[in-house]
């Protein structure tokens, strides 16, 4: 009998092995906007299995051009030919109101909740999106900030993927691997605080520059050709130029002019107050559909300028 008692704690270390293994796998993703360093960091310590049910680190793609790009080009082609490995697809065209006539309205909840699942992303997921390595960030942000606005806990940006690329970490290309299954994604709620509907936006236009009024700023993301109305928009029949008091703030102007990656937080906050911003003052982020809005708003935080519980981004937007 005496012999049993060494068969059953051999037999109990593998358990308290892989549940120590488990432990050393969770690598949490710390800010909002991450280094490929630091995504590098946190896959190779969460690495993806079929049968773990542990929180993992997904890289989601959010590649997307506007409909006049002049290559032609699609997320799905571009994802297809490079991508980080194990990444899923976020199709921006697909996951959206689709009740709305306008190109890019959130989804419903249900529809949300519902792509997710079609993609095997769980609740407890964190997810790292990231951009086209042709545009640098241009449309990661507003699919991370949509899932913010669903709740859900862990998501971040990657700055970027044209970085990941030229610093050597691996990729790959071709048709992606199906996932496993339908995953669990319970129906979220939306955080209507967040998010600025068409009525509200008119009377903050509306209220400009009225002595009392609250002083809400609007921010463009448009090209000054687009926001001075002396360049055509992308979408054909819809006709250029600003709302009354906006401030423009084209996104390249928040972006590395080499890598295409958000600038660093310092020269952000001194582009913003360049502009006139007031960080004390409420900020909409606007631009043409609601996208390239949610790269003011990363950038905003990035720059740790103005209050988060005033910084709102108007989904509607110039269309």
């Amino acid at each position: 009998m005496a012999l049993l008692a060494p068969v059953r704690s051999s037999l109990a270390k593998p358990s308290v092995r892989l549940r120590s293994m488990a432990a050393t796998r969770q690598v949490h993703l710390q800010s909002y906007v991450v280094t490929p360093k630091e995504l590098s960091a946190a896959l190779k310590k969460n690495v993806l299995t079929k049968i773990s049910t542990a929180p993992r680190v997904i890289p989601l793609c959010a590649a997307w051009f506007l409909p006049n790009d002049p290559q032609g080009r699609t997320g799905q082609q571009v994802f297809k030919a490079k991508r980080i490995p194990s990444a899923r697809f976020f199709d921006l065209d697909a996951v959206k109101d689709h009740e709305s006539p306008y190109p890019h309205m959130l989804p419903t909840a249900e529809v949300f909740a519902k792509a997710m699942q079609d993609i095997g992303i769980r609740r407890d997921d964190e997810i790292c999106v990231y951009d086209t390595q042709e545009l640098g960030i241009f449309s990661a942000p507003r699919v991370a900030w949509t899932f913010k606005i669903f709740g859900h806990p862990g998501v971040h940006i990657l700055n970027n993927f044209r970085l990941w690329v030229e610093q050597g970490y691996p990729t790959e290309s071709g048709e992606n691997e199906p996932v496993e299954g339908p995953s669990q994604y319970s129906t979220p709620t939306l955080e209507p605080s967040k998010v600025v509907g068409f009525t509200e936006m008119k009377e903050a236009v509306k209220d400009h520059a009225k002595e009392g009024a609250e002083g809400v700023q609007v921010l463009d993301a448009r090209s000054q050709g687009r926001w001075a109305g002396s360049a055509p928009e992308p979408r054909p029949g819809l006709p250029s130029g600003h709302m009354p008091g906006s401030i423009n703030v084209p996104v390249s102007e928040l972006l590395d002019p080499d890598t295409g990656a958000l600038l660093p937080g310092d020269e952000l906050r001194k582009l913003f107050r360049s502009k006139g911003v007031d960080p004390e003052k409420p900020i909409i982020s606007s631009c043409g559909t609601g996208v390239t809005a949610a790269v003011i708003d990363a950038a905003l935080g990035e720059a740790n300028f103005g209050n988060t519980e005033t910084r709102r981004l108007y989904d509607g937007s110039w269309t």
